[in-house]
C-alpha cells in the first residue's frame, strides 16, 4: 500500500469522488489522522448508503434516519468497510469535511490538516479484524508519505470533538490497533 504524492490517492484503493471537500489552507501541512465510525441506517452494516452519503447521493427517502442527515455535505478521505475494503472519498491533498467543529493540542478545525479515516462499524459492535489490519497499513503508507504524523497524531472522533461526538467508541479496540501498527501481531486472532 502506497500513497501517490501527485494525486493524493491511496494505491490500491477504490476511488469514489466525492464533491465535499476543498482546498487546505496549507497543503504541506497533513499532521494527523482521525479515526471515525459509521453506519448507515444505524446499526445495520452492508449496502451503499454511506459512499452515496459521502458522495451527496444519498437518497433520503430510503430510511426514516435519512432525514436528520439530509442537509449534511460530509466526506472521509477513506472508508474501510466491515470487509476490509478501502474506498477513497476526497484526494488527500484536499481538505475532506470530516471532522466538523474540532481542536487538537489546541489547534482548531481539525480538517485543515488532519486525514479521516472512517470505519464502517458502531461504537458498541466490535470492528472487524480485517478493519483494523487494513486501517494499520493504511496508516503506515500515510506516515512514509506524510511524516508529520506520528503515533501521538492519531486520534478518534471523540477525542478532538468531544461531548458531541463518541466514535469510534468503546467497541474500537486501541491496544490492537497499536500493536498491528508497530507490526507486532499481525496474526494475533483478536
Amino acid at each position: 500500500m502506497n500513497i501517490n504524492l501527485k494525486t493524493g490517492l491511496l494505491v490500491p484503493a477504490r476511488y469514489a469522488v466525492s464533491a465535499h471537500c476543498n482546498a487546505r489552507p496549507d497543503p504541506q501541512l497533513i499532521d494527523m489522522i482521525v479515526i471515525h465510525g459509521i453506519s448507515l441506517p444505524p446499526g445495520e452494516f452492508g449496502g451503499d448508503a454511506i459512499e452515496n452519503f459521502f458522495c451527496g447521493k444519498l437518497d433520503h427517502s430510503l430510511h426514516p434516519s435519512f432525514a436528520d442527515i439530509a442537509a449534511l455535505q460530509v466526506s472521509a478521505h477513506l472508508l474501510i468497510n466491515r470487509m476490509g475494503l478501502i474506498t477513497q472519498f476526497v484526494p488527500f491533498t484536499q481538505r475532506a469535511w470530516h471532522a466538523g467543529v474540532s481542536s487538537f493540542k489546541d489547534k482548531t478545525g481539525c480538517n485543515d490538516f488532519s486525514v479521516g479515516i472512517e470505519l464502517e462499524g458502531t461504537d458498541n459492535i466490535p470492528y472487524e479484524k480485517a478493519q483494523y489490519q487494513q486501517l494499520a497499513q493504511c496508516v503506515q503508507a500515510l506516515q512514509s508519505a506524510y511524516p508529520l504524523i506520528t503515533r501521538d497524531r492519531i486520534a478518534g472522533h471523540s477525542d478532538i470533538a468531544p461531548g458531541r461526538k463518541t466514535d469510534p467508541g468503546p467497541s474500537f479496540d486501541w491496544a490492537y490497533f497499536d500493536c498491528l501498527l508497530l507490526a507486532g501481531c499481525h496474526n494475533l486472532i483478536k
